[in-house]
């Protein structure tokens, strides 16, 4: 089972969800787990995890090469191009990477077979393990401005082929843009993790109409930080039929290990139960056998 943990905004606690969920399951010995860390613009669960990476791989995406000495300045490349990512100036041929999609357009569409394309190097991909938890995370290379090709990358290389009777968890980026999207499409589920604010309710709807609405995914929630904010979350939930899986009261303890790095689920063992809890109810709702 994939599941996708995201937030509308950062700071909610989809990390801490993500990992804890992880190695409470990991614990019970009965489930292979991997943690996939797709927030590539700034991963941070290995803080909690320590995983020892094995692999180390750059990833990218085609870009355009010219080779000037075929090319006749035809222009055509330029009109196939959706992201306006090559020019042509007079005699010269301006590729600009940062727009550059990938598509490979530009090379089919060339009269002169003048085009090829070379890898741009985005970011890089580590694979290893974190005890018996199979750990992967993306990191984009800084001044980068699309993180899609690497998630993409990474959940290609770090989802087995065959993931039954796995269970796949995917710390998504916060937001509701491409990357999010990405990471979510897949999935058999997507738990939402808010906080009972405004600023969480206002975020918590963006985030369900990409999940349920685009995607069609299940949804289901989490709220961080209970006993803070109003019942807004609560009331909009019960309007849409969105389940509530778990309520993580604001604990001053969870603060503290969290500011060290400590997962919760080892300075209070007794969540360990209320993440398995989450987990079953989980699968029951995709239809899928509980093991733990």
């Amino acid at each position: 089972m994939i599941i996708t943990v995201a937030s509308g905004k950062g700071g909610t606690g989809k990390t801490t969800v993500a990992v804890n969920l992880g190695l409470a399951l990991a614990r019970e010995g009965q489930l292979p787990v991997h943690i996939i860390d797709c927030d590539v613009e700034e991963p941070n669960a290995a803080l909690f995890l320590h995983p020892t990476l094995k692999e180390s791989e750059e990833v990218g995406q085609l870009i355009p090469e010219v080779n000037l000495d075929l090319c006749t300045f035809c222009g055509r490349c330029a009109e196939v191009c959706q992201y306006s990512a090559i020019a042509v100036v007079a005699q010269r041929v301006l590729v600009f990477p940062e727009l550059c999609h990938g598509c490979g357009s530009c090379a089919l569409n060339c009269p002169e077979g003048a085009i090829s394309e070379k890898l741009d190097v985005m970011g890089v991909l580590e694979i290893g393990h974190a005890g018996p938890i199979a750990f992967a995370q993306g990191r984009m290379n800084v001044g980068e401005a699309m993180a899609v090709p690497i998630i993409r990358q990474l959940k290609r290389r770090a989802i087995p082929e065959d993931h039954d009777g796995r269970v796949i968890i995917l710390d998504a980026p916060p937001g509701t843009s491409c990357p999010v999207v990405e990471s979510m499409r897949g999935s058999d589920y997507v738990l939402m993790v808010t906080e009972p604010t405004p600023f969480g309710l206002h975020d918590l709807r963006l985030a369900v109409q990409v999940a349920r609405n685009e995607l069609g995914l299940p949804v289901g929630v989490v709220i961080n930080r209970e006993g803070i904010g109003d019942e807004g979350v609560d009331a909009y939930c019960e309007e849409e039929g969105i389940p509530i899986l778990m309520r993580i009261p604001l604990d001053r303890r969870i603060a503290e290990a969290y500011s060290e790095g400590i997962p919760m689920v080892e300075v209070l063992p007794e969540y360990r139960e209320a993440f398995l809890a989450l987990y079953r109810e989980i699968a029951q709702r995709v239809g899928m056998e509980v093991t733990p």
